[in-house]
């Protein structure tokens, strides 16, 4: 590490801490050159998870634009926040233990409408009905014969 005041390249660690999360290394060190200290912080660099659109195009994933779009889905439906949150949370997770850095947009979409299918069968005929771009009503007609013939 170079120290900011002389640009001298050897320093010890004195101090290392960890922050409350448990995710950032806090280290007080002191650079032999000058003898001057000063504080760096060492966290794991996540690499971000690039979806794959239908369409071809590569966009980062957005945990805020999933939130909306689930958020739409469970409109005026007695769903906890909480389980929205702890879901996104969970899909994130997956999505970057994956350990792929490029993932379609089909696979984030499946696994959005299995977890409203556990959770509300009307949150998830209105996602499935964006997500699967419905042309008309013989497309929900099928997809509730479809969602009532697993019931």
């Amino acid at each position: 590490m170079k120290c900011p005041f002389c640009a001298g390249l050897d320093n010890k660690v004195i101090d290392s801490r960890l922050n409350k999360d448990g995710n950032v290394i806090r280290r007080r060190r002191e650079c032999i050159g000058c003898g001057r200290r000063f504080t760096t912080y060492e966290q794991i660099e996540e690499l971000p998870v690039v979806i794959i659109k239908k369409d071809g195009r590569r966009e980062i994933f957005s945990k805020d634009k999933v939130r909306t779009g689930i958020l739409k889905a469970c409109e005026k439906r007695n769903i906890s926040i909480n389980v929205i949150e702890d879901f996104l949370d969970e899909l994130e997770r997956d999505l970057k233990e994956t350990g792929e850095k490029e993932i379609p947009a089909n696979i984030v979409g499946e696994k959005i409408m299995k977890k409203l299918h556990e959770i509300d069968d009307v949150a998830y005929v209105r996602f499935a009905s964006v997500y699967r771009e419905f042309k008309d009503i013989n497309d929900f007609i099928w997809e509730l014969k479809k969602l009532l013939s697993k019931q």
